[in-house]
């Protein structure tokens, strides 16, 4: 089932793969930034899980956006598996005794996702827990944007995930994050960077050498708005010249572009 989806004539790829291991955000030559957070600083961040045989391995991050509901991407899980998530996590190769596991009742994949062009957007899906999370100390809600938000150039934003240390290398067993600040839509959107590769439903982030890159699929880009810790970002594609090539920042799906739809499916 090992898989990724690679846009020939647009070089890029999308982030999540499966057995044995996931493809995560990293360059094939060098570690690009990151650092081990501070356990349960990102309390909405899930581990999303998937059976073989009797073990369930990580393959994808995402936020927990409702007490019954989390936020992830398309791409991680527009196949059939059996999913759990796993809430208050820092230690994805240990059990801590903060966390929660939940399995998945039911996933809803955005009706436009088209796998075979993620470029097209709507790389965005919600899962239901087959129960509500106990919030506490170190399981929170994430914060969503306001419907159609934009944030400017050079906004502060954090990417979470248990990214690969190196390319074929080991997960990262701690929660890592790494400062990806945003690259505006004209931007990214211009000749020399995506080009029309990038919608404006997404949201680029880095894209220099002084940008870190550790993260996975689905997991969240946490952005500073009034000193407030906002989800306005769902990890989507990078370019497959490596992570954070130089003018071809990580892409994201923009959250605050789906907010009616989450509502509609939500109640």
């Amino acid at each position: 089932m090992l898989r990724f989806l690679l846009l020939t004539s647009l070089a890029a790829l999308v982030l999540a793969e499966f057995q044995p291991e996931p493809r995560f955000l990293e360059d094939e030559e060098r570690v690009v930034g990151g650092e081990v957070a501070r356990p349960n600083s990102w309390p909405w961040q899930i581990s999303l899980q998937y059976q073989s045989g009797s073990s369930f391995y990580h393959t994808c991050g995402g936020t927990l956006v409702r007490q019954g509901w989390v936020m992830t991407a398309a791409h991680c899980v527009d196949r059939t598996m059996t999913w759990r998530v796993v809430l208050g996590d820092h230690n994805i190769n240990s059990h801590e005794g903060r966390e929660q596991y939940m399995s998945v009742s039911r996933v809803y994949v955005h009706p436009n996702w088209n796998p075979n062009n993620v470029a097209a957007g709507y790389d965005i899906a919600l899962l239901r827990l087959s129960n509500n999370a106990v919030l506490n100390n170190y399981v929170q809600l994430g914060s969503l944007p306001p419907t159609n938000q934009v944030l400017p150039h050079n906004h502060n934003c954090y990417i979470t995930g248990w990214g690969r240390t190196q390319t074929g290398g080991n997960l990262s067993a701690q929660l890592k994050q790494a400062y990806l600040p945003v690259v505006d839509y004209n931007t990214c959107a211009s000749s020399g960077w995506w080009g029309s590769t990038v919608k404006n439903t997404m949201v680029c982030a880095g894209g220099g050498s002084e940008s870190g890159c550790q993260g996975d699929s689905g997991g969240p880009l946490n952005c500073n708005v009034n000193g407030q810790w906002v989800v306005h970002g769902v990890t989507s594609f990078v370019s497959s010249s490596g992570c954070n090539a130089y003018r071809k920042p990580t892409v994201f799906t923009r959250v605050s572009a789906y907010i009616s739809w989450m509502n509609n499916i939500m109640g």
